[in-house]
């Protein structure tokens, strides 16, 4: 493999990680013909070819799957190595990525992201907004929040909320229409507002609790939605009961907008949590991204 650059194997992996030659030049802020150059030096370094092209897609090869899979661990820890030394600068600087759901966004990282950027603005932030779980070093991510039950393993994990739980709740004109269920049985012949998660296409089971015991529960189908927002929206119209978790329908719950159903069967989980690869916060810029988002976490979320 003689030839082989640091940056070549750099510009092989963005494009891996966007997509496309283009997105790629993108986020390098290069020319798109200098990465297809930089692509090609690569493969004919290695006398194989990566991508497979066509008009629409660029897919991975057989080798270009293995090369992806055999430098990950490596280039990071190369990338921290330079990072370290560059983090005796007094500023950090550089690109922080994050992946995160929709509500986290919306509930934690929309009210605090923008204050981050002012404080460091030579810090360049990119959120990723999905239901994926994502593996954080294949996907090109710095961090990620998820709930603290499912941060993948081996990851660092800090919490940056309350433990919080898992709300179902209905309009005053549903429940004046179908009663107010009160034991579980009654609510399983009440009809359910499902979220399907779009990574996984599949529907969000509800586990309630029962003495102590976790329940499955099953109940008809009122609508599905792929979005926390449309969830309340749907129980505002009193389409049928709604179930998200509690910080997102708290003001509706607050001023009665919405009633709680059940509450003392929700099921609790361990509050949001910030995640990241062992050594990156020797990263400054990561460093001091997770240090703000610990900090805001402890201010304003009851971390």
């Amino acid at each position: 493999m003689k030839g082989t650059t640091f940056n070549q194997l750099t510009v092989f992996q963005t494009i891996v990680q966007q997509g496309s030659i283009r997105g790629a030049a993108r986020t390098l802020k290069m020319a798109p013909p200098s990465v297809s150059q930089s692509l090609k030096h690569l493969e004919t370094a290695l006398g194989l070819p990566l991508f497979t092209r066509s008009t629409r897609r660029i897919d991975l090869t057989e080798a270009g799957q293995l090369l992806n899979e055999r430098i990950s661990g490596a280039m990071s820890e190369l990338q921290m190595a330079l990072e370290t030394v560059q983090a005796l600068s007094d500023k950090p600087f550089g690109r922080v990525s994050i992946t995160l759901p929709r509500f986290a966004f919306q509930y934690f990282l929309k009210p605090v992201y923008g204050e981050f950027c002012e404080r460091y603005p030579d810090v360049q932030l990119e959120i990723s907004v999905t239901d994926e779980a994502v593996n954080l070093l294949d996907k090109g991510h710095d961090a990620g929040i998820r709930l603290g039950n499912l941060v993948e393993p081996g990851m660092v994990a800090r919490a940056i909320t309350a433990p919080m739980k898992d709300a179902l709740f209905a309009s005053d004109e549903y429940i004046a229409k179908e009663g107010m269920p009160t034991t579980l049985s009654e609510l399983e012949q009440h009809k359910m507002i499902q979220y399907r998660f779009i990574a996984s296409n599949q529907l969000a089971p509800l586990t309630l609790i029962n003495n102590g015991q976790d329940v499955p529960i099953q109940m008809p189908t009122a609508l599905i939605v792929n979005d926390t927002d449309a969830v309340v929206d749907a129980a505002e119209k009193s389409l049928g009961i709604g179930r998200i978790v509690e910080p997102m329908v708290h003001k509706q719950l607050e001023s009665g907008t919405l009633k709680p159903v059940l509450e003392e069967c929700w099921y609790p989980y361990p509050g949001l949590h910030v995640y990241f690869a062992q050594n990156s916060q020797k990263a400054k810029r990561i460093r001091v991204f997770i240090d703000f988002l610990i900090e805001k976490g402890q201010q304003l979320y009851g971390a």
